[in-house]
């Protein structure tokens, strides 16, 4: 326990300098379609500490997200990807969108909004190249005050992912009364469609539930070309993951 204990008072002594030391870094995994065009990429935050070496997110956003540093990594994040998209451009490499996690602590925060507006202004870079990946985190015990935010964002031009959507206490309340573009089929699910019966009953309900909605699909987690074609030959026919 006290191992444990002094290895995230360490974490967290390190992350607060992560930013002025220049230790973090996003990697972009590609969305492509089954035609096999690039229709998107997410931003993966990645950090390396010279004391601590590469951490894991895993390890270190739940820290982040207690201590409230997730508000300035958050903000670096957003700045960053507008910056990329600049770049990728001005290089002829055009990205239709770039999709980027908002954590809960992140979203509720009274100035969210007009900092996100402001970056992508600032950056010149219209809204609706950045995609927002939100977890049902967001909306527990504060569903209206993320209405009105995702109502305002999208008057902007912002567009929403919901990610994870099945793992937690998913409800259909959720869909139904916010303004979500796209539905994120979690890797879980994806891992075991091929040989879990279950897996692959609770992706065919996602499919036929979301194409019912008028939301478009993407299956994280794709690996192999089994994946690939029982997606698709589903409904899903876009993907990422390291196949």
């Amino acid at each position: 326990m006290q191992d444990a204990a002094d290895k995230r008072l360490k974490i967290e002594k390190n992350l607060r300098l992560a930013i002025s030391n220049n230790e973090l870094s996003l990697h972009y995994q590609p969305q492509l379609s089954d035609a096999n065009e690039i229709i998107g990429a997410e931003a993966l935050i990645r950090w390396n500490n010279p004391e601590l070496g590469f951490m894991s997110p895993l390890e270190f956003i739940p820290i982040a997200e207690e201590t409230g540093l997730i508000i300035p990594i958050g903000k670096w994040i957003i700045e960053t990807v507008c910056q990329k998209i600049k770049l990728l451009d001005e290089l002829k490499l055009h990205l239709p969108h770039i999709a980027i996690n908002i954590s809960a602590k992140q979203f509720h925060q009274a100035d969210f909004v007009s900092m996100l507006v402001h970056n992508v202004f600032d950056q010149k870079v219209r809204s609706n190249r950045v995609m927002l990946e939100i977890t049902e985190s967001v909306f527990l015990g504060s569903l209206e005050e993320a209405i009105d935010k995702m109502h305002s964002l999208k008057k902007s031009g912002f567009s929403f992912s919901i990610d994870d959507f099945g793992t937690g206490y998913s409800s259909l309340t959720y869909l139904k009364r916010l303004p979500f573009d796209q539905l994120k089929i979690d890797q879980s699910f994806v891992r075991g469609l091929v040989d879990n019966n279950t897996d692959a009953a609770i992706v065919k309900a996602i499919v036929v539930m979301a194409k019912s909605m008028g939301l478009t699909l993407i299956a994280e987690g794709v690996e192999t070309d089994k994946h690939l074609a029982y997606l698709s030959g589903l409904g899903c026919h876009d993907f990422q993951g390291y196949y």
